[in-house]
């Protein structure tokens, strides 16, 4: 006969074993890719030349197109066409922008019950000027309704999601603001997200500023996979990136993300530049890939080439690939994305777009 104290420990015991089996078996069903954000409608204006002030710059088109982290990584995934359930987390103004947002996702089949419309707000809206001659971007942006994104507006108990992509840091008002315990609202929701068992990922706006070491620090040690391009993790580290010829220094590169990693990122950084991109491991483990050598006559512009890269890179790990093969499916999605001066019209499957590379071939770096 078991006596109480025992009859209670066998009890706790079965507890505690159902509770482990109960989480083993959430986390391990979770699919899918859930990305919240900066969701933006971007307005494209060719020019031909980036005046200075008080000077006149001819716009040969314009056109208008996804815009912001979230909406251009799964758009980009959707037209990969990975069969990766995906849905969307944000807020937008309860205007014609929205609306027009909105339609795309049904059109994509994004799933948007956590997207929120605000009265009297409007959706965030980017000028796009954009050189025809070589492609660089400048950015006129309206903050819109993504300032008002709250903690409180991301649910994870109603996502199976595997994966939690956010962006862009530094361009999320509310979730900017560091509270008195020393966390930003983004870190706080992305530890909420860890809580709920989901594998994190987060980009960053470039801006001119020096609010990075304020304000990214505290989000890193709830980041899994953490995307950031040389400006921005120059502005992070204080490491010098770019030689007197805007060559990036590959060394140094692996050095700031050595130094990202021992600030708190879970996994990996991964910093693309225009010529490539290198990750770097909490093990050592060191990968360099050279983007791909795309044809002048076929770049359109660089709109979204970051985020593309991003999704490629997050559909190969959702798909339990390897890091080598995520990074190579970026940067040849990234490529795709250069043929249209939209973000993501031009991209292409995935089987597509890795011909790319086969096709035109790789730099040396």
């Amino acid at each position: 006969m078991l006596d109480g104290k025992c009859i209670e420990l066998l009890f706790y015991k079965i507890t505690y074993l159902w509770d482990l089996l109960y989480e083993i078996m959430v986390k391990n069903s979770r699919i899918g890719i859930l990305a919240g954000g900066n969701w933006i409608l971007d307005f494209i204006k060719m020019i031909d030349v980036y005046p200075n002030e008080n000077a006149l710059a001819n716009i040969i088109s314009q056109n208008s197109g996804n815009g912001g982290a979230p909406f251009n990584v799964l758009k980009a995934i959707r037209k990969m066409d990975f069969s990766i359930p995906l849905e969307g987390v944000g807020v937008l103004g309860d205007d014609e922008f929205g609306d027009d947002i909105l339609d795309q996702c049904e059109r994509l089949g994004l799933e948007t019950r956590q997207m929120k419309r605000l009265k009297g707000v409007e959706t965030s809206f980017t000028d796009v000027m954009t050189v025809c001659s070589t492609g660089k971007r400048t950015f006129f942006h309206h903050r819109g309704a993504n300032a008002l994104l709250e903690e409180d507006d991301f649910d994870f108990e109603v996502s199976k999601a595997k994966f939690f992509h956010l962006g862009y840091l530094l361009l999320l008002d509310n979730l900017d603001r560091i509270h008195e315990d020393g966390l930003s609202g983004a870190a706080k929701v992305l530890r909420r997200a860890k809580e709920a068992g989901m594998i994190t990922s987060a980009d960053i706006v470039s801006e001119q500023s020096d609010r990075y070491t304020e304000v990214i620090p505290s989000s890193l040690p709830f980041i899994d996979f953490l995307f950031i391009n040389e400006l921005e993790a120059h502005n992070l580290t204080e490491i010098q990136l770019l030689d007197a010829d805007n060559v990036f220094l590959i060394s140094n590169g692996f050095k700031a993300a050595k130094k990202i990693l021992d600030m708190g990122v879970l996994s990996w950084v991964v910093i693309h530049f225009p010529n490539g991109a290198l990750a770097l491991n909490k093990e050592g483990h060191q990968i360099l890939q050279p983007c791909i050598k795309m044809p002048k006559k076929l770049v359109k512009g660089t709109v979204g080439a970051g985020d593309a890269f991003a999704a490629g890179v997050l559909a190969g790990m959702h798909e339990g690939w390897e890091m080598e093969a995520s990074l190579q499916l970026g940067v040849n999605v990234a490529a795709s994305s250069l043929m249209d001066n939209t973000a993501s019209e031009a991209i292409l499957p995935w089987m597509e777009c890795l011909q790319l590379g086969n096709k035109f071939g790789y730099r040396k770096l």
